[in-house]
């Protein structure tokens, strides 16, 4: 396929034979190359890989020769973040050099570079930047570092895009950033009844069809799409999220569902309005009008879509559709980071190069809201091997939990049907059963066996089952309540450590169904929105100002679903 961007230069690259999905295991082996080759001294990820008789990792059976009920594979757990920013974004500060430095430190296994579009960005910092991440992989072996982007989406809020390495990455990047972003393209009007409304959401749903034809093209291996902290500013509606899925599922296949900023809200350091995840607005004309004012803000660090059981999330999930969430750190401005922007020189601006100058250490804490990558949320993606095209799958396959402050060092979740030998299914996956069969969910939890970068060892204190029926498709594409989903089962697990297993069993009942999971650390809880008979124990807002986000931390795992015959 012709170059898209009309753009000179495809920028190849070597692949470290680790990063490079095309080397099979026994090659890595043949090299002397571990296939995990990073094993960190924690040992967090070793037990979990599953090795046979010749030492190679199990893999994932396709889907029509899976047996009937589902199977999956044993799985390790990748650790990273998909929305940190450099000097290549006009509003942050940092070098790539600092940022990897930052997430190896506190045990990234991936991440990805997501620059806000702009002119200089399109014009010149694209392509300037893709030189600092090879630089940036080079200097860190032991992580896989992707490039990407985040959009402005047409009549909307921001998105990651991102794609795996390869001779594209940069062409495609720069070519959707000039013909699909919204504040490029002065396509942002999103409001209820705004002359350009419509035709901004339409060109948000071709944008992620285009990136899906380049995937099925293979003019890039992968690409995928999440859209970032969705209720901020509310005017990401529900028909426009279900649209952005629908378009291509495999590409947009969810959402934030902590933002960063996490530390925006600490006691005494930004002010007394302060929010964690920054969300401190109110609606304004662009907002979908259907949100309750409740919705703008953050529960335990988690958006009000995630949080609320019963809610959006909850409610795009009862259509049967995987839609994973996640969390990162969005860095920008570290919280008592000491470092201030640079200087710029005589006659250059963020239009003219694309980059910020080189930031420069004060010895002063400077102001900030963030997280180092890493240093409080963690986005975990299960995988059969490692290398940059088993976390895009693992992201797909929706195999992904999420946690804070470091609760957990590891969850596997697994849904079988009794008296199965196998290992059943998990994260993201689906089980077909028959009505009235028996089933166990199976939840092994891993408690944090150090302390984390605040100085603290967490407790888990409670694991909280949500069920939700599956009714397909909604008549209204703007409907957020799924009135059958609740908390079905709490384990009071205070106190246990080390490594055990939750056997909770399950019923299948008249109806598809599905099963999530989320925990904390006990510290505050209350009634959920939809009141106590739906969630008598979830996450609540904390005060103006007084967020300390260490002693509010949480858990949360995407879905297992229940086919019911």
């Amino acid at each position: 396929m012709s170059d898209p961007s009309g753009l000179s230069g495809t920028h190849e690259q070597r692949l470290p034979a680790w990063a490079d999905p095309s080397v099979s295991p026994a090659d890595l082996d043949a090299q002397g190359v571990s296939r995990r080759g990073l094993l960190r001294g924690a040992g967090l990820f070793g037990a979990a890989f599953a090795m046979g008789a010749t030492g190679a990792l199990t893999t994932t059976a396709s889907a029509s020769s899976r047996p009937y009920g589902g199977e999956d594979p044993r799985l390790a757990y990748l650790v990273g973040d998909h929305h940190v920013h450099s000097v290549y974004s006009h509003d942050a500060k940092y070098t790539f050099s600092q940022l990897a430095a930052a997430g190896a430190k506190y045990g990234l296994d991936w991440m990805v570079f997501t620059e806000h579009s702009n002119f200089g960005h399109a014009d010149f910092g694209a392509a300037l930047e893709h030189k600092e991440i090879l630089r940036a992989r080079a200097e860190n072996p032991r992580q896989l570092i992707f490039q990407g982007l985040e959009w402005y989406i047409p009549a909307a809020e921001h998105c990651t895009v991102f794609t795996t390495p390869g001779r594209h990455e940069v062409a495609l990047l720069t070519a959707f950033e000039r013909a699909y972003d919204g504040k490029l393209l002065n396509y942002t009007d999103g409001s209820v009844g705004g002359a350009d409304t419509a035709r901004n959401e339409a060109h948000a749903v071709r944008a992620i069809k285009w990136l899906a034809e380049q995937r099925r093209s293979g003019y890039v291996d992968d690409v995928l799409v999440l859209a970032n902290h969705p209720l901020r500013l509310g005017i990401d509606s529900p028909h426009e999220l279900r649209n952005w899925r629908d378009a291509a599922p495999e590409i947009m296949i969810g959402m934030e569902g902590a933002p960063g900023a996490q530390g925006a809200a600490i006691p005494g350091w930004r002010g007394a309005t302060s929010i964690r995840g920054e969300y401190e607005n109110k609606p304004s004309a662009q907002s979908w009008p259907g949100y309750p004012a409740q919705a703008f803000l953050t529960y335990g660090g988690f958006d009000w879509a995630t949080a609320t059981v019963g809610g959006l999330w909850d409610a795009m999930l009862a259509e049967g559709k995987l839609f994973s969430v996640t969390t990162n750190s969005d860095a920008h401005r570290i919280v008592f980071d000491t470092w201030r922007n640079g200087d710029w020189p005589a006659g250059q601006n963020f239009d003219t190069t694309g980059r910020l100058p080189d930031p420069v250490d004060t010895g002063t804490p400077q102001p900030g809201s963030d997280f180092w990558p890493g240093q409080f949320s963690r986005t975990h993606v299960g995988v059969t091997r490692y290398g940059y095209s088993a976390v895009t799958r693992g992201l797909r396959a929706g195999r992904v939990w999420v946690d804070h402050g470091h609760l957990l060092d590891g969850l596997d979740v697994r849904v079988k049907r009794d008296r199965s030998p196998g290992r059943g299914v998990t994260l993201g996956g689906r089980l077909r059963v028959r009505k009235g069969e028996k089933l166990t969910l199976e939840v092994t939890v891993t408690t944090a066996s150090r302390a984390n970068p605040q100085g603290l060892l967490p407790e888990l204190a409670h694991v909280d089952v949500v069920r939700g029926a599956v009714r397909g498709p909604v008549s209204d594409r703007d409907a957020w309540k799924a009135p059958d989903t609740r908390v079905v089962h709490t384990k009071d697990v205070s106190g246990r450590t080390g490594t055990y297993t939750l056997r909770v069993p399950v019923t299948a009942g008249d109806e598809s169904f599905y099963l999530r999971l989320r925990g904390s650390d006990g510290k505050r809880n209350g009634v959920g929105y939809l009141g106590a008979a739906v969630d008598p124990h979830g996450p609540i807002p904390h005060e103006p100002g007084d967020g300390d986000p260490w002693e509010d931390t949480w858990f949360y795992s995407n879905p297992v679903f229940v086919d019911v015959r």
